[in-house]
Protein backbone atom coordinates (compact mmCIF):
# COMPACT_ATOMS: atom_id res chain seq x y z
CA UNK A 1 0.00 0.00 0.00
CA UNK A 2 1.25 3.45 -0.87
CA UNK A 3 0.91 6.67 1.06
CA UNK A 4 -2.65 7.24 2.22
CA UNK A 5 -4.38 10.50 1.52
CA UNK A 6 -5.37 12.72 4.40
CA UNK A 7 -8.80 11.87 5.83
CA UNK A 8 -11.29 14.54 6.81
CA UNK A 9 -12.88 14.35 10.24
CA UNK A 10 -16.49 13.16 10.70
CA UNK A 11 -19.10 15.87 11.15
CA UNK A 12 -22.79 16.15 11.97
CA UNK A 13 -24.89 16.98 8.91
CA UNK A 14 -26.98 20.16 9.39
CA UNK A 15 -30.71 19.97 8.88
CA UNK A 16 -32.72 21.54 6.03
CA UNK A 17 -33.37 25.26 5.86
CA UNK A 18 -36.78 25.12 4.17
CA UNK A 19 -39.90 23.07 3.54
CA UNK A 20 -41.83 22.46 0.31
CA UNK A 21 -45.13 20.60 0.01
CA UNK A 22 -47.22 19.98 -3.09
CA UNK A 23 -50.82 19.10 -3.83
CA UNK A 24 -53.06 18.90 -6.86
CA UNK A 25 -55.48 21.62 -7.97
CA UNK A 26 -58.75 19.78 -8.55
CA UNK A 27 -62.15 20.93 -9.71
CA UNK A 28 -60.91 23.65 -12.07
CA UNK A 29 -63.30 24.83 -14.74
CA UNK A 30 -62.39 25.62 -18.32
CA UNK A 31 -62.45 29.32 -17.45
CA UNK A 32 -60.10 28.78 -14.51
CA UNK A 33 -57.57 26.98 -16.68
CA UNK A 34 -57.79 29.66 -19.35
CA UNK A 35 -57.08 32.41 -16.80
CA UNK A 36 -54.11 30.48 -15.41
CA UNK A 37 -52.73 30.02 -18.92
CA UNK A 38 -53.08 33.72 -19.76
CA UNK A 39 -51.50 34.86 -16.51
CA UNK A 40 -48.66 32.34 -16.78
CA UNK A 41 -47.92 33.26 -20.41
CA UNK A 42 -47.96 37.00 -19.70
CA UNK A 43 -45.71 36.78 -16.65
CA UNK A 44 -43.48 34.28 -18.46
CA UNK A 45 -42.86 36.84 -21.19
CA UNK A 46 -41.90 39.42 -18.60
CA UNK A 47 -39.60 36.91 -16.89
CA UNK A 48 -37.88 36.11 -20.20
CA UNK A 49 -37.23 39.80 -20.87
CA UNK A 50 -35.90 40.36 -17.37
CA UNK A 51 -33.61 37.32 -17.63
CA UNK A 52 -32.21 38.61 -20.92
CA UNK A 53 -31.51 41.97 -19.34
CA UNK A 54 -29.89 40.38 -16.28
CA UNK A 55 -27.63 38.19 -18.42
CA UNK A 56 -26.59 41.23 -20.45
CA UNK A 57 -25.50 43.01 -17.25
CA UNK A 58 -23.20 40.15 -16.26
CA UNK A 59 -20.80 41.12 -13.48
CA UNK A 60 -21.90 44.76 -13.64
CA UNK A 61 -25.06 43.96 -11.73
CA UNK A 62 -25.82 46.22 -8.77
CA UNK A 63 -28.68 47.16 -6.48
CA UNK A 64 -29.51 50.15 -8.67
CA UNK A 65 -29.78 48.02 -11.80
CA UNK A 66 -31.96 45.53 -9.91
CA UNK A 67 -34.29 48.36 -8.88
CA UNK A 68 -34.42 49.61 -12.48
CA UNK A 69 -35.37 46.14 -13.74
CA UNK A 70 -38.08 45.87 -11.09
CA UNK A 71 -39.57 49.23 -12.10
CA UNK A 72 -39.63 48.12 -15.73
CA UNK A 73 -41.56 44.95 -14.87
CA UNK A 74 -43.93 46.66 -12.42
CA UNK A 75 -45.64 48.68 -15.14
CA UNK A 76 -46.92 45.50 -16.87
CA UNK A 77 -47.77 43.53 -13.73
CA UNK A 78 -47.56 44.76 -10.13
CA UNK A 79 -44.85 45.53 -7.61
CA UNK A 80 -45.16 42.13 -5.93
CA UNK A 81 -45.15 40.21 -9.22
CA UNK A 82 -42.11 42.26 -10.27
CA UNK A 83 -40.32 41.41 -7.04
CA UNK A 84 -40.94 37.69 -7.54
CA UNK A 85 -39.80 37.82 -11.18
CA UNK A 86 -36.58 39.73 -10.53
CA UNK A 87 -35.67 37.54 -7.56
CA UNK A 88 -36.27 34.36 -9.59
CA UNK A 89 -34.14 35.82 -12.38
CA UNK A 90 -31.28 36.57 -10.02
CA UNK A 91 -31.45 33.05 -8.54
CA UNK A 92 -31.45 31.51 -12.02
CA UNK A 93 -28.41 33.54 -13.07
CA UNK A 94 -26.55 32.52 -9.89
CA UNK A 95 -27.43 28.85 -10.48
CA UNK A 96 -26.08 29.11 -14.02
CA UNK A 97 -22.83 30.54 -12.66
CA UNK A 98 -22.44 27.59 -10.30
CA UNK A 99 -23.18 25.14 -13.09
CA UNK A 100 -20.65 26.93 -15.30
CA UNK A 101 -17.96 26.58 -12.64
CA UNK A 102 -18.75 22.87 -12.20
CA UNK A 103 -18.49 22.39 -15.98
CA UNK A 104 -15.08 24.11 -15.99
CA UNK A 105 -13.88 21.73 -13.27
CA UNK A 106 -15.07 18.76 -15.32
CA UNK A 107 -13.26 20.02 -18.41
CA UNK A 108 -10.06 20.61 -16.42
CA UNK A 109 -10.19 17.06 -15.05
CA UNK A 110 -10.66 15.65 -18.54
CA UNK A 111 -7.76 17.69 -19.95
CA UNK A 112 -5.44 16.58 -17.14
CA UNK A 113 -6.35 12.92 -17.57
CA UNK A 114 -5.93 12.90 -21.35
CA UNK A 115 -2.66 14.83 -21.19
CA UNK A 116 -1.30 12.36 -18.64
CA UNK A 117 -2.27 9.31 -20.68
CA UNK A 118 -0.91 10.81 -23.88
CA UNK A 119 2.44 11.40 -22.19
CA UNK A 120 2.80 7.66 -21.50
CA UNK A 121 3.90 5.10 -24.09
CA UNK A 122 1.16 3.24 -25.94
CA UNK A 123 0.15 0.17 -23.93
CA UNK A 124 1.77 1.32 -20.68
CA UNK A 125 0.23 -0.21 -17.59
CA UNK A 126 -1.57 1.98 -15.11
CA UNK A 127 -1.85 1.83 -11.34
CA UNK A 128 -4.72 2.01 -8.90
CA UNK A 129 -4.19 5.75 -8.52
CA UNK A 130 -3.51 6.79 -12.12
CA UNK A 131 -4.49 5.34 -15.51
CA UNK A 132 -1.94 4.02 -17.96
CA UNK A 133 -1.34 4.79 -21.60
CA UNK A 134 -3.82 4.17 -24.37
CA UNK A 135 -4.07 0.69 -25.81
CA UNK A 136 -3.53 1.37 -29.49
CA UNK A 137 -1.98 4.05 -31.65
CA UNK A 138 -5.38 4.78 -33.19
CA UNK A 139 -6.91 5.43 -29.77
CA UNK A 140 -3.95 7.66 -28.91
CA UNK A 141 -4.55 9.71 -32.06
CA UNK A 142 -8.31 9.98 -31.37
CA UNK A 143 -7.70 11.16 -27.81
CA UNK A 144 -5.13 13.68 -29.01
CA UNK A 145 -7.81 15.25 -31.18
CA UNK A 146 -10.26 15.20 -28.28
CA UNK A 147 -7.68 16.94 -26.09
CA UNK A 148 -7.60 19.89 -28.50
CA UNK A 149 -11.42 19.96 -28.50
CA UNK A 150 -11.62 20.01 -24.69
CA UNK A 151 -8.94 22.68 -24.47
CA UNK A 152 -10.93 24.90 -26.85
CA UNK A 153 -14.10 24.35 -24.81
CA UNK A 154 -12.24 25.08 -21.60
CA UNK A 155 -10.80 28.31 -22.98
CA UNK A 156 -14.27 29.42 -24.12
CA UNK A 157 -15.83 28.63 -20.74
CA UNK A 158 -13.09 30.46 -18.87
CA UNK A 159 -13.53 33.49 -21.09
CA UNK A 160 -17.29 33.44 -20.47
CA UNK A 161 -16.79 33.22 -16.74
CA UNK A 162 -14.32 36.10 -16.66
CA UNK A 163 -16.75 38.20 -18.68
CA UNK A 164 -19.75 37.17 -16.57
CA UNK A 165 -21.59 35.52 -19.48
CA UNK A 166 -23.96 32.63 -18.81
CA UNK A 167 -26.23 30.67 -21.12
CA UNK A 168 -29.71 29.89 -19.81
CA UNK A 169 -32.57 28.13 -21.59
CA UNK A 170 -35.93 28.96 -20.07
CA UNK A 171 -37.87 25.73 -20.25
CA UNK A 172 -34.83 23.49 -20.06
CA UNK A 173 -32.09 22.48 -22.48
CA UNK A 174 -33.29 18.88 -22.63
CA UNK A 175 -36.79 19.86 -23.69
CA UNK A 176 -35.37 22.30 -26.25
CA UNK A 177 -33.29 19.51 -27.79
CA UNK A 178 -36.30 17.21 -27.94
CA UNK A 179 -37.77 19.52 -30.56
CA UNK A 180 -35.26 18.12 -33.06
CA UNK A 181 -35.77 14.49 -31.95
CA UNK A 182 -39.53 14.15 -31.56
CA UNK A 183 -39.58 10.48 -32.58
CA UNK A 184 -37.03 9.49 -29.96
CA UNK A 185 -38.89 11.54 -27.33
CA UNK A 186 -42.18 9.93 -28.47
CA UNK A 187 -43.84 13.31 -28.84
CA UNK A 188 -45.78 15.06 -31.54
CA UNK A 189 -45.07 18.69 -32.37
CA UNK A 190 -48.29 19.80 -30.64
CA UNK A 191 -47.48 17.84 -27.49
CA UNK A 192 -43.97 19.23 -27.41
CA UNK A 193 -45.31 22.75 -27.88
CA UNK A 194 -47.67 22.35 -24.90
CA UNK A 195 -44.86 21.15 -22.64
CA UNK A 196 -42.51 23.89 -23.86
CA UNK A 197 -45.01 26.68 -23.21
CA UNK A 198 -46.01 25.27 -19.81
CA UNK A 199 -42.37 25.14 -18.67
CA UNK A 200 -41.82 28.77 -19.69
CA UNK A 201 -44.83 30.13 -17.79
CA UNK A 202 -44.29 32.05 -14.58
CA UNK A 203 -46.80 31.55 -11.76
CA UNK A 204 -44.93 31.87 -8.50
CA UNK A 205 -45.01 34.46 -5.75
CA UNK A 206 -42.90 35.01 -2.65
CA UNK A 207 -44.56 35.29 0.73
CA UNK A 208 -44.52 38.20 3.16
CA UNK A 209 -44.70 38.19 6.92
CA UNK A 210 -47.50 40.12 8.64
CA UNK A 211 -49.57 40.08 5.45
CA UNK A 212 -52.95 38.43 5.20
CA UNK A 213 -52.50 34.64 5.03
CA UNK A 214 -48.77 35.12 4.39
CA UNK A 215 -49.01 36.06 0.71
CA UNK A 216 -50.73 38.95 -1.05
CA UNK A 217 -50.22 37.71 -4.63
CA UNK A 218 -51.27 34.04 -4.47
CA UNK A 219 -53.49 33.51 -1.46
CA UNK A 220 -54.87 30.27 -0.02
CA UNK A 221 -57.37 30.38 2.81
CA UNK A 222 -57.42 27.74 5.58
CA UNK A 223 -60.43 26.06 3.91
CA UNK A 224 -58.47 25.67 0.63
CA UNK A 225 -59.79 28.54 -1.49
CA UNK A 226 -57.18 29.83 -3.98
CA UNK A 227 -57.14 33.38 -5.32
CA UNK A 228 -54.64 35.18 -7.56
CA UNK A 229 -53.84 38.88 -7.92
CA UNK A 230 -54.12 39.49 -11.68
CA UNK A 231 -51.51 41.61 -13.50
CA UNK A 232 -52.65 45.02 -14.63
CA UNK A 233 -53.23 44.09 -18.34
CA UNK A 234 -55.45 41.16 -17.28
CA UNK A 235 -57.40 42.93 -14.53
CA UNK A 236 -60.61 42.72 -16.60
CA UNK A 237 -60.70 38.95 -15.95
CA UNK A 238 -61.18 39.44 -12.20
CA UNK A 239 -64.19 37.79 -10.54
CA UNK A 240 -63.55 39.23 -7.05
CA UNK A 241 -62.69 42.55 -5.46
CA UNK A 242 -59.34 44.33 -5.81
CA UNK A 243 -58.49 42.71 -9.14
CA UNK A 244 -58.35 39.14 -7.84
CA UNK A 245 -59.47 35.91 -9.48
CA UNK A 246 -60.80 33.12 -7.25
CA UNK A 247 -60.42 29.58 -8.58
CA UNK A 248 -63.35 27.20 -8.39
CA UNK A 249 -61.38 24.25 -7.12
CA UNK A 250 -60.12 23.90 -3.54
CA UNK A 251 -56.83 22.47 -2.33
CA UNK A 252 -55.85 20.44 0.71
CA UNK A 253 -52.28 19.74 1.80
CA UNK A 254 -52.05 16.23 3.18
CA UNK A 255 -48.38 16.29 4.05
CA UNK A 256 -47.52 18.90 6.71
CA UNK A 257 -51.00 20.29 6.39
CA UNK A 258 -51.24 21.21 10.06
CA UNK A 259 -47.91 23.09 9.91
CA UNK A 260 -49.03 24.97 6.83
CA UNK A 261 -52.36 25.87 8.45
CA UNK A 262 -50.58 27.24 11.52
CA UNK A 263 -48.40 29.50 9.37
CA UNK A 264 -51.36 30.77 7.37
CA UNK A 265 -53.39 31.46 10.50
CA UNK A 266 -50.46 33.41 11.99
CA UNK A 267 -49.94 35.42 8.75
CA UNK A 268 -46.43 34.09 8.31
CA UNK A 269 -44.73 34.10 4.90
CA UNK A 270 -45.56 31.24 2.54
CA UNK A 271 -44.41 31.14 -1.10
CA UNK A 272 -46.58 29.45 -3.75
CA UNK A 273 -45.94 28.12 -7.23
CA UNK A 274 -48.62 26.94 -9.65
CA UNK A 275 -47.54 24.78 -12.57
CA UNK A 276 -49.07 22.52 -15.19
CA UNK A 277 -47.96 18.98 -15.94
CA UNK A 278 -48.71 19.10 -19.65
CA UNK A 279 -48.04 15.39 -20.18
CA UNK A 280 -50.68 14.39 -17.62
CA UNK A 281 -52.91 17.48 -18.01
CA UNK A 282 -52.89 18.18 -14.27
CA UNK A 283 -52.42 21.40 -12.31
CA UNK A 284 -50.34 21.44 -9.12
CA UNK A 285 -49.58 24.01 -6.46
CA UNK A 286 -46.45 23.98 -4.28
CA UNK A 287 -46.20 25.78 -0.93
CA UNK A 288 -42.77 26.49 0.57
CA UNK A 289 -41.38 28.39 3.52
CA UNK A 290 -38.13 28.73 5.43
CA UNK A 291 -37.58 27.19 8.82
CA UNK A 292 -35.09 28.18 11.52
CA UNK A 293 -31.89 26.14 11.41
CA UNK A 294 -32.04 23.06 13.58
CA UNK A 295 -29.40 23.07 16.29
CA UNK A 296 -27.15 20.09 15.65
CA UNK A 297 -26.10 17.90 18.54
CA UNK A 298 -22.39 17.49 19.36
CA UNK A 299 -20.59 14.66 17.63
CA UNK A 300 -19.76 12.99 20.95
CA UNK A 301 -23.44 12.90 21.88
CA UNK A 302 -24.43 11.52 18.46
CA UNK A 303 -22.15 8.49 18.86
CA UNK A 304 -22.49 7.96 22.62
CA UNK A 305 -24.69 4.84 22.34
CA UNK A 306 -23.32 3.63 19.02
CA UNK A 307 -24.81 4.22 15.61
CA UNK A 308 -25.85 2.60 12.35
CA UNK A 309 -23.34 2.50 9.51
CA UNK A 310 -24.88 2.75 6.03
CA UNK A 311 -23.14 1.95 2.74
CA UNK A 312 -24.76 3.53 -0.33
CA UNK A 313 -24.94 1.40 -3.47
CA UNK A 314 -26.58 1.59 -6.88
CA UNK A 315 -29.56 -0.60 -5.94
CA UNK A 316 -29.65 -0.84 -2.14
CA UNK A 317 -28.52 0.54 1.20
CA UNK A 318 -26.43 -1.85 3.31
CA UNK A 319 -26.67 -1.09 7.03
CA UNK A 320 -25.29 -2.57 10.24
CA UNK A 321 -25.78 -1.50 13.84
CA UNK A 322 -22.64 -0.88 15.93
CA UNK A 323 -22.19 -0.25 19.64
CA UNK A 324 -20.08 2.60 21.01
CA UNK A 325 -16.97 0.39 20.90
CA UNK A 326 -17.36 -0.22 17.18
CA UNK A 327 -18.54 -3.84 17.43
CA UNK A 328 -21.32 -5.01 15.07
CA UNK A 329 -24.54 -5.86 16.89
CA UNK A 330 -27.26 -8.13 15.53
CA UNK A 331 -27.69 -8.95 11.87
CA UNK A 332 -27.08 -6.60 8.93
CA UNK A 333 -29.97 -5.05 7.04
CA UNK A 334 -30.50 -4.41 3.35
CA UNK A 335 -32.89 -1.75 2.03
CA UNK A 336 -33.31 -2.25 -1.72
CA UNK A 337 -34.61 0.21 -4.31
CA UNK A 338 -35.07 0.11 -8.08
CA UNK A 339 -33.81 3.05 -10.15
CA UNK A 340 -35.24 1.85 -13.46
CA UNK A 341 -38.14 3.83 -14.87
CA UNK A 342 -39.28 7.44 -14.82
CA UNK A 343 -38.05 10.04 -12.35
CA UNK A 344 -41.18 9.85 -10.21
CA UNK A 345 -40.71 6.10 -9.75
CA UNK A 346 -37.03 6.48 -8.89
CA UNK A 347 -37.79 9.21 -6.37
CA UNK A 348 -40.47 7.08 -4.72
CA UNK A 349 -38.10 4.11 -4.50
CA UNK A 350 -35.38 6.15 -2.79
CA UNK A 351 -37.89 7.68 -0.41
CA UNK A 352 -39.33 4.28 0.53
CA UNK A 353 -35.87 2.84 1.24
CA UNK A 354 -34.99 5.83 3.43
CA UNK A 355 -38.26 5.51 5.36
CA UNK A 356 -37.47 1.91 6.28
CA UNK A 357 -33.92 2.82 7.28
CA UNK A 358 -35.05 5.73 9.44
CA UNK A 359 -37.76 3.72 11.17
CA UNK A 360 -35.19 1.06 12.04
CA UNK A 361 -32.85 3.72 13.44
CA UNK A 362 -35.72 5.30 15.38
CA UNK A 363 -36.61 2.00 17.06
CA UNK A 364 -33.06 1.70 18.39
CA UNK A 365 -32.77 5.48 19.02
CA UNK A 366 -29.42 5.65 17.19
CA UNK A 367 -27.71 8.05 14.81
CA UNK A 368 -26.87 7.16 11.22
CA UNK A 369 -23.39 7.30 9.70
CA UNK A 370 -23.09 7.72 5.94
CA UNK A 371 -20.36 8.54 3.46
CA UNK A 372 -20.02 12.08 2.18
CA UNK A 373 -20.11 10.97 -1.44
CA UNK A 374 -19.53 13.24 -4.41
CA UNK A 375 -19.07 11.61 -7.82
CA UNK A 376 -18.70 14.79 -9.91
CA UNK A 377 -15.08 13.94 -10.74
CA UNK A 378 -15.74 10.19 -11.03
CA UNK A 379 -18.28 10.28 -13.86
CA UNK A 380 -15.99 11.45 -16.67
CA UNK A 381 -15.28 9.00 -19.44
CA UNK A 382 -11.70 10.26 -19.58
CA UNK A 383 -10.92 8.77 -16.17
CA UNK A 384 -12.54 5.35 -16.59
CA UNK A 385 -12.14 5.00 -20.36
CA UNK A 386 -13.75 1.83 -21.67
CA UNK A 387 -15.44 0.97 -18.36
CA UNK A 388 -18.84 2.10 -19.57
CA UNK A 389 -20.69 -0.19 -17.18
CA UNK A 390 -18.89 1.28 -14.17
CA UNK A 391 -19.46 4.84 -15.39
CA UNK A 392 -23.15 4.11 -15.78
CA UNK A 393 -23.21 2.55 -12.32
CA UNK A 394 -21.80 5.55 -10.48
CA UNK A 395 -23.78 7.98 -12.63
CA UNK A 396 -26.99 6.23 -11.66
CA UNK A 397 -26.39 6.48 -7.92
CA UNK A 398 -28.65 9.27 -6.58
CA UNK A 399 -26.04 10.66 -4.19
CA UNK A 400 -27.23 14.27 -4.03
CA UNK A 401 -30.93 13.45 -3.91
CA UNK A 402 -30.42 10.72 -1.33
CA UNK A 403 -28.28 13.01 0.81
CA UNK A 404 -30.83 15.83 0.73
CA UNK A 405 -33.80 13.57 1.41
CA UNK A 406 -32.04 11.72 4.21
CA UNK A 407 -31.12 14.94 6.00
CA UNK A 408 -34.64 16.33 5.65
CA UNK A 409 -36.47 13.17 6.73
CA UNK A 410 -34.08 12.45 9.60
CA UNK A 411 -34.58 15.94 11.01
CA UNK A 412 -38.33 15.33 11.27
CA UNK A 413 -37.74 12.15 13.25
CA UNK A 414 -35.03 13.66 15.45
CA UNK A 415 -32.29 11.39 14.06
CA UNK A 416 -28.74 12.70 13.74
CA UNK A 417 -26.78 12.10 10.53
CA UNK A 418 -22.99 11.81 10.73
CA UNK A 419 -21.01 12.17 7.48
CA UNK A 420 -17.53 10.69 7.08
CA UNK A 421 -14.74 10.65 4.54
CA UNK A 422 -15.46 7.78 2.08
CA UNK A 423 -11.79 6.92 1.46
CA UNK A 424 -10.90 3.21 1.72
CA UNK A 425 -14.15 2.18 3.46
CA UNK A 426 -15.10 -0.47 0.90
CA UNK A 427 -11.55 -1.78 0.55
CA UNK A 428 -10.71 -1.98 4.25
CA UNK A 429 -14.19 -3.22 5.14
CA UNK A 430 -13.86 -6.19 2.79
CA UNK A 431 -10.27 -6.82 3.88
CA UNK A 432 -10.72 -6.69 7.64
CA UNK A 433 -14.40 -7.32 8.42
CA UNK A 434 -16.05 -9.44 5.76
CA UNK A 435 -14.41 -12.75 6.67
CA UNK A 436 -14.52 -12.39 10.50
CA UNK A 437 -18.24 -11.54 10.35
CA UNK A 438 -19.10 -14.45 8.07
CA UNK A 439 -20.42 -17.63 9.69
CA UNK A 440 -22.37 -20.72 8.75
CA UNK A 441 -25.65 -18.94 9.40
CA UNK A 442 -24.72 -15.54 8.01
CA UNK A 443 -23.03 -14.60 4.78
CA UNK A 444 -21.56 -11.11 5.03
CA UNK A 445 -21.29 -9.17 1.80
CA UNK A 446 -18.58 -6.63 1.09
CA UNK A 447 -21.24 -3.91 1.27
CA UNK A 448 -22.19 -4.86 4.82
CA UNK A 449 -18.50 -4.98 5.71
CA UNK A 450 -18.19 -1.47 4.28
CA UNK A 451 -21.10 -0.40 6.50
CA UNK A 452 -19.12 -1.61 9.53
CA UNK A 453 -16.09 0.36 8.34
CA UNK A 454 -18.23 3.48 7.90
CA UNK A 455 -19.69 3.12 11.38
CA UNK A 456 -16.29 2.61 12.99
CA UNK A 457 -14.85 5.70 11.33
CA UNK A 458 -17.85 7.74 12.46
CA UNK A 459 -17.31 6.49 16.01
CA UNK A 460 -13.67 7.54 15.89
CA UNK A 461 -12.30 3.98 15.82
CA UNK A 462 -9.77 2.75 13.24
CA UNK A 463 -11.12 0.46 10.56
CA UNK A 464 -8.24 -1.95 10.12
CA UNK A 465 -7.87 -4.80 12.56
CA UNK A 466 -4.65 -6.29 13.95
CA UNK A 467 -3.91 -9.99 13.78
CA UNK A 468 -5.13 -12.17 16.63
CA UNK A 469 -2.63 -13.15 19.35
CA UNK A 470 -1.02 -16.61 19.18
CA UNK A 471 -2.19 -19.41 21.50
CA UNK A 472 -0.47 -19.96 24.84
CA UNK A 473 1.35 -23.09 23.74
CA UNK A 474 3.13 -21.13 20.97
CA UNK A 475 4.13 -18.10 23.01
CA UNK A 476 4.89 -17.07 26.56
CA UNK A 477 1.53 -15.26 26.84
CA UNK A 478 -1.34 -14.31 24.55
CA UNK A 479 -0.89 -10.57 24.34
CA UNK A 480 -3.80 -8.33 23.37
CA UNK A 481 -2.59 -7.71 19.86
CA UNK A 482 -6.02 -6.69 18.55
CA UNK A 483 -5.96 -3.38 20.42
CA UNK A 484 -6.42 -0.45 18.05
CA UNK A 485 -4.46 2.78 18.17
CA UNK A 486 -5.95 5.67 20.07
CA UNK A 487 -8.18 8.06 18.12
CA UNK A 488 -5.80 10.99 18.60
CA UNK A 489 -2.63 9.16 17.61
CA UNK A 490 -1.18 10.55 14.33
CA UNK A 491 -0.85 8.04 11.54
CA UNK A 492 -3.17 5.47 13.10
CA UNK A 493 -4.72 4.72 9.69
CA UNK A 494 -1.35 4.28 7.98
CA UNK A 495 0.42 1.04 7.19
CA UNK A 496 1.81 -0.85 10.20
CA UNK A 497 5.62 -0.86 10.31
CA UNK A 498 7.44 -4.16 10.17
CA UNK A 499 9.07 -4.58 13.58
CA UNK A 500 12.17 -6.81 13.39
CA UNK A 501 12.46 -9.64 15.85
CA UNK A 502 12.27 -13.40 16.27
CA UNK A 503 8.48 -13.43 16.15
CA UNK A 504 8.32 -11.97 12.66
CA UNK A 505 11.49 -13.83 11.59
CA UNK A 506 12.55 -10.78 9.61
CA UNK A 507 16.03 -10.87 11.21
CA UNK A 508 18.10 -13.51 12.86
CA UNK A 509 17.64 -14.79 16.38
CA UNK A 510 18.71 -12.32 19.04
CA UNK A 511 18.63 -9.37 16.66
CA UNK A 512 15.27 -7.96 17.74
CA UNK A 513 14.85 -5.05 20.08
CA UNK A 514 12.86 -7.20 22.53
CA UNK A 515 14.88 -10.39 22.11
CA UNK A 516 16.02 -10.25 25.74
CA UNK A 517 12.46 -10.54 26.98
CA UNK A 518 9.95 -12.33 24.77
CA UNK A 519 7.07 -10.99 26.84
CA UNK A 520 8.12 -7.35 26.92
CA UNK A 521 6.11 -6.45 23.84
CA UNK A 522 3.00 -7.76 25.57
CA UNK A 523 3.73 -5.89 28.80
CA UNK A 524 4.31 -2.26 27.82
CA UNK A 525 5.74 -0.24 30.66
CA UNK A 526 6.96 -3.25 32.68
CA UNK A 527 10.69 -4.10 33.02
CA UNK A 528 12.01 -7.44 31.82
CA UNK A 529 11.92 -10.17 34.45
CA UNK A 530 15.17 -11.78 33.28
CA UNK A 531 17.65 -9.15 32.21
CA UNK A 532 20.49 -11.57 31.36
CA UNK A 533 18.43 -14.44 29.99
CA UNK A 534 18.15 -14.87 26.21
CA UNK A 535 16.17 -17.54 24.41
CA UNK A 536 16.76 -18.56 20.81
CA UNK A 537 13.80 -18.80 18.46
CA UNK A 538 12.42 -22.19 17.54
CA UNK A 539 13.71 -23.71 14.30
CA UNK A 540 11.41 -23.45 11.31
CA UNK A 541 11.92 -27.11 10.42
CA UNK A 542 13.31 -30.19 12.06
Amino acid sequence: MGVLRELSAPFVVPGPSGVAIRTRLKGLTVGDEEVLRLVGAHLGTLAARDLKRRCAEGLKHSADSWAARKRAVTGDSSSRWAGSITKATHDQWALSRRAQYAHIQTLEAGVRTIAHRLSLPVGAKGTKRSPGGYRTRQEWFTKARRLHLLEDRLAAQRADREAGRVRVVRGGKRLARNRHHLEQAQLTEAEWRQQWEAERWFLQADGENAKRLGNETIRITPDGQVSIKLPAPLAHLANAQHGRYVLTGAVAFRHRGAEWADRVAANRAVAYRIHLDAARHRWYITASWTIPPVKTVPLAHARADGLIGVDTNADHLAAWRLDNCGNPVGDPRRFAFDLNGPATHRDAQVRHALVRLLHWAKRHNLSIAIEDLDFRAEKTREKHGRRKRFRKLISGMPTSKLRARLASMATELGITIVAIDPAYTSKWGAQHWQKPLTSQNRKTTRHHAAAVAIGRRALGHPIRRRTAPPPHHQSDGAGHRTVQAASGLPGREETRPRIPGPRTRSVGAGGGANAGDQGAQHRPGHPAEHESWNQDSLPLSL
